[in-house]
């Protein structure tokens, strides 16, 4: 679109997906890792990443991680 530029992610939406493509060694590895590192609860990391799936800047940024989260929140909705 000519005249619109959008905004580039923002570092907490870059953080979050980068925590994404990590492996993490066992149960709790990941909340802890959240908490410290980005310093969110867990619930509200799951939101601003529920969020940044349906952002097409995140899409631009991580195609391969953003693909593989949108597979699988199909996936679970799927089974509900």
């Amino acid at each position: 679109m000519a005249g619109t530029e959008r905004q580039p992610l923002g570092r907490r939406e870059q953080d979050i997906l980068a925590l994404e493509r990590r492996g993490f060694p066992g149960p709790g590895a990941k909340e802890r890792a959240i908490r410290e590192e980005l310093g969110l609860a867990p619930i509200r990391y799951y939101q601003l990443l529920n969020a940044l799936l349906d952002d097409p800047r995140a899409l631009e940024h991580d195609p391969v991680t953003v693909n593989r989260l949108r597979r699988i929140r199909e996936r679970r909705r799927a089974e509900r």
